[in-house]
């Protein structure tokens, strides 16, 4: 596979986890935390599927197969980067609106 080929397929992984978090906050918002979760999971797995091809990537590089670091690389890892971070605050915030609906309030 080309190299863009594969920066392509971790900014789509990346971009459909980034959806997903988003989509678990709207669910979490609206007191549906069961599809909060299962939005959560399937955003999960997409980084995973992200992080999985980077680490390919850099099993190669330690092998001795340098790649060419592009803008278009650079553009992905901060699409993998910003997808993790999403999933870690949204994950928070989705505690705090159990709480919300809980009645226990934020403390």
């Amino acid at each position: 596979m080309e190299l863009e080929e594969v920066v392509f397929q971790i900014i789509l992984n990346a971009g459909n986890a980034k959806s997903d978090c988003f989509e678990a906050l709207k669910s979490a918002k609206d007191g549906d935390f069961k599809s909060a979760e299962n939005y959560i999971n399937k955003a999960e797995e997409e980084i995973i599927k992200a992080h999985n091809i980077q680490t390919s990537m850099l099993q190669k590089e330690a092998n001795g197969d340098h790649q060419n670091v592009t803008l278009l690389l650079m553009h992905a890892e901060d699409h993998m980067m910003s997808a993790i971070l999403a999933k870690d605050l949204i994950t928070e915030m989705i505690d705090l609106y159990k709480l919300i609906y809980s009645g226990k309030g934020v403390k």
